[in-house]
């Protein structure tokens, strides 16, 4: 028998990555190749990357130099994702050990470009591509719980601080029969949770359906349970999709929705598009339709001419609002962005812009606290996801996106359960099972995903 070669895909990033990872594990296997769960000895190894902050291209640049200890003489290194497509030519040089540079458009010639470094060609493949889609592609899904469907690519807003636009290219939306076609197979893979994947979701437009219609088309599937979204903007919560969200059962009663500041003349030098006012009023309008939703956010603290008085009034929309939980962050500057061409003047002392983060993280755990100390006692619907890393405990997720660490073994993963909350750490539950409900196949994941968030 011949031995097919080896493929390992380490991913960073958003769900996006990994929702692209799963496309490039797929059209790879399903192009002779074998997946395997680590580096070493794997014939192409590829690190699927993130840009979105420094950090997280640091991280990668030293994940790369560590990964060399794993290759073979014949071994092929590629890096993709948006860190690809923002560096291109200057990761071939700049790491000597890389062959492969393929940006979020260009999977499609992935196959092609692997078989052309193992015969020693090395490859840059940044160009967008404004049609792709991947809709031949059949993804190799890590998790056999939920699946992540991407229904639109790239994104129009250009927000001061993002990479985004640049990294992923402009929006385009999937045809919503596509989407559903999508969801139906997953379905039939005995999955029964779908998150649905845009930079901008709920701006998703495929020029005759908006996503309103996507979500009554997706939640309507037979065996669909439970439908998510990330991420959406506070500008596209029309009517219609508001209407949607608390009309359609399957839908989770739980938005992310960024914030980013909670000062009017912040938000303005992001290029946000709304006021503190604006975000206020679709928190309210969200609430008022869909009671008992959970709200998280992201949240940035010194962006460029950031005052004492803007941050005050970023702690006191986080308050307002009682966000369930929120991704902090110190502002980070990516070239090319123009938020980078800000005065230097304006620029936020590291000291400042650190005290600020700390305060925020205690002002976003008080209220997340709080809110959880009352939620002791109650019952609530759970899908179990994985094992926990505290041991003989499983990681379960209630249909408001709160995190419940319940006793069980792996038998279990994939079952929804009736749970009694009946303990908090203030941003986790333990929980005692009630009743065991309709279960589901679970099956392995071959590639190991890590997320940063």
């Amino acid at each position: 028998m011949i031995k097919r070669p080896t493929v390992y895909i380490e991913t960073y990033g958003c769900q996006m990555n990994v929702s692209d990872s799963e496309l490039m594990l797929g059209k790879l296997t399903d192009s002779g190749y074998e997946a395997v769960p680590g580096p070493e000895g794997a014939d192409v190894i590829l690190v699927n990357t993130c840009a979105i902050r420094d950090h997280a291209e640091q991280r990668v640049i030293g994940r790369l130099g560590e990964l060399k200890r794993h290759m073979g003489p014949d071994t092929v290194v590629g890096v993709t994702g948006c860190m690809a497509q923002r560096l291109g030519q200057q990761l071939l040089e700049k790491a000597s050990h890389v062959s492969l540079v393929i940006g979020p458009d260009g999977y499609r010639a992935l196959p092609a470009l692997v078989e052309g470094a193992r015969s020693g060609r090395r490859a840059v493949a940044t160009d967008f591509d404004l049609e792709e889609h991947y809709e031949d592609f059949q993804p190799r899904r890590f998790d056999r719980v939920k699946a992540w469907i991407p229904v639109q690519r790239g994104c129009d807003y250009r927000c001061t601080y993002c990479i985004v636009p640049y990294t992923r290219g402009p929006e385009r939306s999937r045809a919503l029969a596509d989407v559903v076609r999508e969801t139906e197979a997953v379905v039939a893979e005995g999955m029964a949770e779908v998150v649905l994947l845009g930079q901008t979701v709920n701006s998703y437009d495929d020029g005759t359906h908006d996503f309103a219609d996507l979500l009554r088309a997706v939640g309507a599937v037979p065996g669909v349970r439970r439908v998510r979204y990330t991420s959406p903007h506070p500008n596209d919560f029309s009517d219609r999709v508001i209407a949607a969200m608390a009309e359609v059962p399957a839908v989770c009663e739980h938005v992310h929705l960024p914030m980013q500041s909670g000062s009017t003349r912040t938000l303005k030098r992001m290029l946000r598009r709304y006021t503190r006012e604006g975000y206020l009023e679709c928190v309210r309008r969200l609430r008022a339709a869909i009671p008992g939703l959970a709200l998280t956010t992201d949240v940035i603290v010194g962006f460029p001419g950031e005052t004492d008085e803007d941050f005050a009034e970023t702690l006191s929309a986080v308050r307002e609002v009682g966000f369930h939980d929120a991704f902090t962050f110190k502002f980070s500057p990516r070239e090319g962005t123009p938020a980078t061409r800000l005065p230097e003047s304006d620029t936020v002392p590291d000291e400042v812009a650190s005290a600020r983060l700390a305060e925020l993280i205690a002002t976003v755990r008080a209220g997340a606290r709080e809110h959880n100390l009352g939620l002791l006692g109650t019952r609530h619907e759970v899908l179990v996801e994985k094992e926990a890393r505290r041991g003989g405990l499983l990681q379960a997720r209630t249909r408001d996106f709160k995190t419940v660490l319940i006793p069980g073994d792996a038998a279990m993963i994939g079952r929804y359960l009736t749970v009694d909350l009946t303990g908090t750490t203030g941003s986790t539950f333990t929980g005692a099972v009630v009743q065991a409900r309709q279960a589901l196949p679970m099956a392995g994941a071959t590639v190991t995903a890590e997320c940063a968030a």
